[in-house]
């Protein structure tokens, strides 16, 4: 029986060993989504996709018929982001642009799951481009709250229990804080580890496809699948050297997320981890301004065509980053881009002169705020810019009962040793 906690491994195991029968698991998610995006509102809209998703497993049975020799994410319904080419799926943005502007190859993102034996349950709900314009879905915490953006429904099918893996996009904070508004894991790899075609870009310098499941072990899983010359089965038996990020980046959150901050550090030092506090972005308004400047201007760049014909279908949030986009000079585009390798060179110094393994900070400056604004990615946004992969765990819940994250950072290319150090993490808190 499919339940509100459906774990990747767990599922995949059973739909692979026929413990659990694929029609069965088709059968009871779609009765998941009867019950719950009525109220959710994760998934685009699609008819008949009962029948659809039955038939793809029967297509899937004839083409694995040995369970023996079946592929690792073999029966596994998976989300995508109304960003990302799906075969037989059109492709929308959130916007109303004529989706014709869209059709492209499928993204080989979606093949790669495919070929793993994953069938797409639907397309799941972005704001506008994947920036600031909200979509419909809601937290499942709590409806009147917000699931964060840009991937607002990928995160809230996974944290409703609609599927068990979802894929979205990074460009500031798209992953990390819905993931941690939303009270589940989110990972956005480090820069090009999976590869981007087939997406519709925001800006191509900091793009990132990321991955939302239960836990890390799904994330594991599915990262296995996903990012290119992934290493598995790496083993760490000591403790992480932790790198306590302070200073005026950690400012930019709330009062109660720096407490709750505080206290987490407190219980890791208690469990025997090692913490050095240091504040790595002494320039954190200029980091915040060159990734803005490179993003905006690479977003109308991205947008030229499709504004100069369809301006008044586009809504105010993002047409406000289109005009910004234009001011941009190509010397400010420079140095920014620039700034990310310059960015990455420092962060990485500084782990190395001081022994650290990960960096922890908050996945978020504040809970999912109520309403439809999607939040803010300000902690995320440095480790974006590095290109640096980063993983927000669930640590906990606010006072009015929201889920708060931290977000554990690592080398870059070095994903697999920041998950198992997660992992470790994770476990003792």
């Amino acid at each position: 029986m499919l339940t509100s906690k459906s774990h990747l491994a767990k599922t995949a195991h059973e739909l692979r060993t026929i413990k659990l029968d694929a029609k069965d698991y088709v059968r009871e998610t779609c009765k998941v989504i009867d019950k719950k995006e009525t109220h959710i509102k994760a998934l685009i809209h699609e008819d008949n996709k009962h029948e659809r998703l039955i038939e793809e497993v029967n297509v899937l049975r004839k083409r694995f018929p040995d369970p023996q020799k079946r592929p690792p994410l073999y029966g596994v319904l998976v989300g995508i982001k109304d960003i990302i080419n799906t075969k037989g799926f059109e492709t929308k943005a959130g916007s109303n642009l004529p989706s014709n502007l869209f059709i492209g190859k499928e993204a080989s993102s979606v093949t790669k799951l495919k070929d793993a034996g994953a069938i797409i349950l639907g397309k799941t709900v972005t704001t506008e481009f994947a920036y600031f314009e909200p979509g419909k879905t809601r937290n499942p915490h709590n409806l009147e709250h917000t699931p964060g953006g840009s991937s607002s429904g990928s995160a809230a099918a996974v944290a409703s229990g609609i599927v068990p893996l979802a894929i979205g996009t990074q460009t500031i904070g798209s992953i990390i804080r819905p993931a941690a508004y939303c009270g589940i894991v989110g990972f956005k790899p480090s820069f090009d580890r999976i590869s981007k075609d087939g997406v519709i870009p925001f800006s191509v310098s900091a793009d990132h496809i990321g991955i939302f499941t239960q836990d890390i072990d799904g994330i594991n899983l599915a990262a296995s699948v996903l990012c290119d010359n992934w290493q598995a089965n790496i083993q760490k038996n000591k403790k992480a050297v932790i790198g306590a990020v302070e200073g005026k980046y950690l400012a930019q959150a709330n009062t109660e997320i720096i407490e709750f901050y505080e206290s987490k550090i407190k219980q890791l030092a208690e469990a025997g981890y090692q913490i050095k506090r240091i504040n790595p972005f002494e320039n954190i308004e200029e980091i915040n301004s060159n990734h803005l400047k490179m993003n905006s201007s690479e977003f109308s760049e991205v947008h030229k065509d499709w504004f100069e014909k369809h301006e008044v279908l586009y809504r105010k949030k993002t047409t406000e980053l289109i005009i910004e986009g234009k001011e941009v000079t190509n010397k400010e585009l420079s140095v920014s881009k620039k700034g990310r390798y310059k960015l990455r060179e420092q962060i990485e110094n500084l782990r190395q002169n001081n022994n650290i393994d990960v960096w922890l900070s908050p996945a978020t400056t504040s809970t999912a705020p109520k309403g439809m604004q999607t939040g803010s990615p300000l902690m995320n946004l440095p480790w974006t810019y590095a290109g640096l992969p980063a993983i927000t765990i669930p640590a906990g819940k606010s006072r009015n009962n929201l889920p708060i994250g931290l977000q554990i950072t690592g080398s870059f290319n070095k994903d697999e040793k920041m998950i198992v150090f997660a992992k470790n993490i994770q476990d003792n808190l």
